[in-house]
């Protein structure tokens, strides 16, 4: 029987990828495994995108998102030319590693961060160094000032929701002033303060967001990335280099819209932060440790189960939620919050259990 794997590229079979989570087939599931917005994406995206399908759809899209980039700069009091936007925020960390990161030295982030970093390093030849938390999952940012090619970081973490101050952002931007730093806000809007007011005085600092989390579209797979022209002109060099149209014209006009409807968003980003104070109150009361949160999720643990013996005694119920292995993980899992009725009944099973 011949090798399944004879004709992979050196080295592939070496790459362990990213594991997405679970997406159920069937109704009745709690779903709060991966850190969707419970709520629907504004009513304009939806007219947006009906608008959208028209007789242009023959035709390629706009492969500079001039529309959308337009929407992010005037929400973030930038110039056009200071976005760069993508076909969600993993495809821009992506090109980014591709971008910044392929010289020589190591890449530094934190060793409980997100699982994709190790991922996109070790698929661009990337050698990376990752720093570990400190006793309370902080993230040791004198650590991040070694010599480095680069650097990036979550803001708040995740795993860990945890929020990063802007003095600790600055001390890393200050200290690295030739490498690239990173800021990954995937999960800003829930608590935390931006770096994108850094942007003006720090030449080498790439902020990222994506809709897919406060702006409830992570089916609609828009990202974007704000800093310097020249940090936007190498993603764009490295998107060239591979597909120049990869944001779609229903993706481009739905994203635009989603980014002008600010009372909509502050409106569900509220009702989602509410939800979480009251579902870490009932966590507490039940015996529950939890991590302080500023995202959209909380990092739990209980004193008697692991996190996969929860997981899996909540996914027998129909209630999908998320655990990690390695080190200092296996008490801690993590879940998303979703409507003020789904958390109550989550509620109800962990205190059943």
């Amino acid at each position: 029987m011949s090798d399944p794997n004879q004709f992979w590229s050196t080295g592939l079979d070496q790459l362990a990828p990213y594991v997405p989570g679970e997406q159920p087939q069937g109704g009745g599931w709690i779903k709060l495994n991966t850190n969707e917005n419970p709520y629907p994406p504004s009513p304009k995206v939806i007219e947006a995108i009906q608008e959208a399908l028209g007789s242009r759809m023959p035709m390629y899209p706009d492969p500079q998102s001039s529309d959308f980039r337009q929407s992010v700069a005037d929400r973030f009091q930038l110039l056009p030319e200071q976005v760069f936007a993508g076909n969600g925020s993993d495809e821009i960390l992506a090109f980014a590693f591709k971008a910044f990161f392929v010289r020589g030295q190591e890449v530094l982030f934190p060793d409980i961060s997100y699982s994709f970093y190790p991922v996109y390093a070790r698929a661009t030849g990337v050698p990376f160094r990752t720093v570990a938390l400190d006793a309370h999952f902080q993230i040791p940012f004198a650590e991040l000032c070694a010599p480095n090619s680069g650097v990036i970081f979550p803001n708040p973490n995740a795993p860990t929701a945890l929020k990063v101050e802007l003095g600790a952002v600055e001390q890393v931007l200050v200290q690295n002033p030739h490498s690239v730093v990173i800021v990954d806000e995937a999960y800003v809007d829930f608590g935390a303060e931006s770096a994108v007011p850094l942007i003006a005085n720090y030449p080498n600092l790439l902020v990222v967001h994506t809709l897919s989390k406060s702006r409830s579209l992570a089916g609609l797979r828009v990202g974007w990335a704000m800093g310097d022209r020249g940090l936007i002109e190498a993603l764009e060099r490295v998107r060239d280099s591979v597909n120049s149209y990869t944001v779609d014209r229903l993706a481009q006009a739905g994203a635009a819209a989603a980014l002008r409807d600010e009372a909509y968003f502050l409106e569900t980003t509220r009702k989602v932060v509410a939800t979480r104070e009251r579902f870490v109150l009932g966590l507490e009361k039940i015996g529950f440790d939890v991590v302080p949160s500023s995202a959209n999720f909380v990092f739990t643990a209980h004193p008697t189960l692991s996190a996969f013996e929860l997981l899996e005694s909540l996914r027998q119920r129909k209630i999908l939620v998320r655990a990690f292995k390695g080190p200092r993980l296996e008490r801690h899992a993590r879940i998303s919050i979703g409507t003020d009725e789904e958390m109550d009944a989550v509620l109800e099973v962990l205190q059943e259990i």
